[in-house]
């Protein structure tokens, strides 16, 4: 049987290592498929440009619509990112009536709806393990593996820059602005951070895992978004002390009035597996009601480890070339017909414990008249932590570290307006949010 003929596009760091791990693994690969898969013509913005690939064989162009309007590819790799070209080039080759795998992220989560709808009508697949965790299969263990359980809640350090950047703050007791110039040396940032450390790469993922777990369209603009450009030293410190650490969590949970979506640094248990998941790996937490708790870890980015899940997927469309489209795995795992509209739930309206920090002048009744606006708002506090610093001026003061149980995050932000009213209290409180993670939530 002749080769499944592939178009890529995009020979950067992704492109290169599929053209590598097909090359390498082609004979394994083969017998997984059940024909060869060749990868016949790439495009590239710079064609002189030095390959960390052999591209002995394939022919290479300028122009990407050269490839998805080319007549004999059967299949088109999309990895140049973004969500403009990107988008353009994934529906024209669908209108030619081509499979496409892609690792985009963005592209998924803001345009998957519309993209899904188009390769059904044109009875074609769009594959895009990639697009979540790397080399991490989290899209096919949820979609296939997991397909006999209710998914209850997911939760995930899906943003390996992040990651670093939080373990290199705890272990060695550095600054994130330190962390984070260092992060950009090695390479795991881009020059502009922002996608990374504000938590919108996250989101994007957490859009794609939600919809495939809880049967929902893509809804990217009702994530709630928070970074963690604004976590200190001082609070991953107090986090170890009262036993927990500080994670980028991208979280998905269902409950009786909606779907939570949200991404936030979190203060989780230290003896959680995924609390003990450091550097620039990425983890999913998922609870299945017959299953229970799973863990899935791995490489969340790099040439050969997501290349490892866009061949992946390149077998699992070779071999659905011939069968009937009604037939195959869905898109988003439900079939598009069963999708249910169930409302996201505002941040407001979501349930979680809290670590507060607030720096109070040292006099008496302080401790007091903040418990006082807690309680007025029926929050609990589960521990208090008080200690001395001297301020610039001299003058005594005191950092309150508190933890609390589940509140609403509506009642929060009273509470902490209230607070930071008290004439005793100096500057801002610090919120971060608390989930324990466990298999009896």
């Amino acid at each position: 049987m002749e080769p499944v003929k592939v178009g890529l596009l995009g020979l950067g760091t992704v492109g290169g290592g599929t053209v590598s791990v097909l090359a390498r693994n082609g004979a394994e690969i083969a017998r997984r498929a059940g024909r060869g898969i060749k990868i016949v013509q790439a495009s590239a913005r710079d064609l002189k440009k030095s390959r960390r690939c052999d591209t002995t064989g394939i022919k290479l162009t300028a122009d990407p619509f050269a490839i998805v309007n080319n007549p004999e590819i059967q299949i088109v790799v999309e990895l140049i990112g973004g969500d403009s070209l990107a988008r353009e080039l994934v529906m024209q080759a669908i209108q030619n009536g081509k499979h496409v795998v892609t690792a985009n992220k963005a592209l998924i989560a803001k345009h998957g709806n519309e993209i899904f709808a188009a390769a059904r009508a044109k009875g074609v697949m769009v594959a895009f393990e990639a697009a979540v965790a790397g080399g991490i299969p989290i899209i096919k263990t949820i979609r296939e593996g997991l397909a006999g359980n209710q998914i209850q809640w997911l939760a995930g350090i899906i943003n390996g820059t992040g990651n670093f950047i939080l373990t290199e703050m705890r272990d060695k007791g550095r600054d994130f602005g330190d962390v984070l110039a260092e992060a950009q040396a090695l390479g795991y940032a881009e020059a502009d951070p922002t996608f990374d450390v504000e938590g919108i790469d996250a989101a994007h993922k957490l859009t794609i895992l939600a919809s495939i777990a809880f049967g929902i369209p893509l809804q990217f603009s009702k994530v709630y978004t928070e970074g963690i450009t604004r976590i200190t030293r001082e609070d991953v410190s107090n986090a170890e002390e009262l036993g927990y650490r500080i994670k980028h969590l991208g979280i998905a949970r269902r409950t009786a009035t909606g779907i939570e979506l949200r991404v936030h640094p979190t203060l989780i248990p230290h003896r959680r597996l995924i609390a003990n998941v450091d550097g620039v790996m990425n983890a999913v937490l998922v609870k299945g009601d017959a299953v229970g708790p799973t863990l899935f870890y791995g490489a969340g980015a790099g040439a050969e480890p997501t290349a490892s899940a866009v061949v992946a997927d390149l077998v699992d469309v070779t071999r659905t070339l011939t069968t009937d489209p009604e037939n195959r795995v869905p898109h988003l795992a439900f079939q598009a017909d069963a999708l249910t509209d169930v409302p996201i739930l505002s941040m407001d309206e979501v349930e979680t414990a809290y670590y507060l920090r607030m720096q109070a002048l040292d006099q008496p009744g302080v401790l007091a008249d903040v418990t006082r606006v807690l309680a007025d708002l029926q929050i609990s506090i589960e521990a208090i932590i008080q200690k001395e610093s001297p301020d610039e001026d001299g003058d005594s003061t005191a950092s309150i570290i508190m933890l609390t149980h589940r509140v609403r995050e509506r009642a929060m932000k009273q509470a902490i307006e209230r607070i930071q009213a008290l004439p005793a209290i100096t500057g801002d409180v610090v919120r971060i949010r608390m989930e324990q993670l466990s298999s009896k939530q």
